[in-house]
């Protein structure tokens, strides 16, 4: 029985066509680092650079209350906007003894590790931002799309993807106008580009399109716990979990292993 309601979620790499997406479900009860575990395994991401999370606070307070009351009701009460002191963005992150390095003294940073995300957004609309590898500048943007309760899921299944579309990113390309130099290549397989990105990732066909989504819910179950060492404990992955972030677990196929 799952023991904790279910958040339904919808996940989009920005600025990237064609898009890469997924719907996935997970307990309202995991951290903050948690859902940026799961968002990076969904997207290919393999936990090599920083990341934070970034939490529309006011725009989600605000949707909230429209929702709940109309756009004229809403318009009425608060035609002076009383909001205007409510915190704009929530900042989640792994603190270190950087963190505060190249910030304004009064900037809050929220330790990503001890909030839940049942805290940090409650209702369906709800948005986020998932920032990864601030070179590349990765972003997804993530919207609550809506929660509920199944007493026939059983906890141990989540978090599960439904659905999605696309291969996801490539470590150290560039970020998306890398990616699309990438896909463009492995396209018309010739050239100068393509051969050079062929050596680069050692595969001579990649399918930005492919997504396996029977291989991604085996994933979701392990990688995610294999990143929460990496980033809050600062462990290296054993051999064992090496297997599993380079899918030795896999007969070859064509594209990324």
């Amino acid at each position: 029985m799952a023991s904790n309601p279910i958040y339904e979620l919808y996940a989009q790499l920005r600025d990237y066509q064609p898009k890469i997406w997924r719907r996935f479900q997970v307990a309202n009860n995991i951290t903050m680092a948690r859902l940026g575990y799961i968002l990076m395994t969904l997207f290919e991401m393999q936990a090599n650079h920083l990341f934070r999370i970034e939490v529309p606070f006011r725009e989600n307070l605000i949707m909230a209350l429209r929702k709940r009351l109309g756009d004229s009701e809403y318009n009425k009460l608060f035609a002076d906007d009383p909001f205007n002191e409510t915190e704009e963005n929530g900042i989640f992150e792994i603190i270190t003894e950087d963190t505060y390095l190249y910030r304004d003294e009064d900037e809050k940073v929220y330790d990503i590790t001890e909030h839940k995300l049942k805290h940090v957004i409650t209702v369906p609309d709800s948005r986020l931002v998932f920032f990864y590898d601030f070179g590349d500048n990765w972003i997804v943007d993530v919207t609550l799309e809506r929660i509920f309760e199944d007493d026939n899921l059983p906890g141990r299944f989540l978090p599960r993807v439904l659905e999605g579309e696309g291969y996801g990113i490539i470590e150290d390309c560039g970020g998306v106008g890398g990616l699309e130099k990438l896909a463009k290549a492995f396209k018309k397989k010739k050239g100068e580009e393509y051969n050079m990105y062929r050596e680069w990732l050692g595969v001579d066909d990649l399918d930005l399109n492919h997504f396996d989504i029977n291989d991604m819910n085996f994933r979701l179950l392990k990688v995610p716990r294999i990143y929460s060492d990496i980033y809050e404990r600062n462990m290296e992955p054993t051999e064992r979990s090496m297997d599993i972030l380079e899918r030795k677990y896999l007969k070859p196929r064509k594209g990324v292993n």
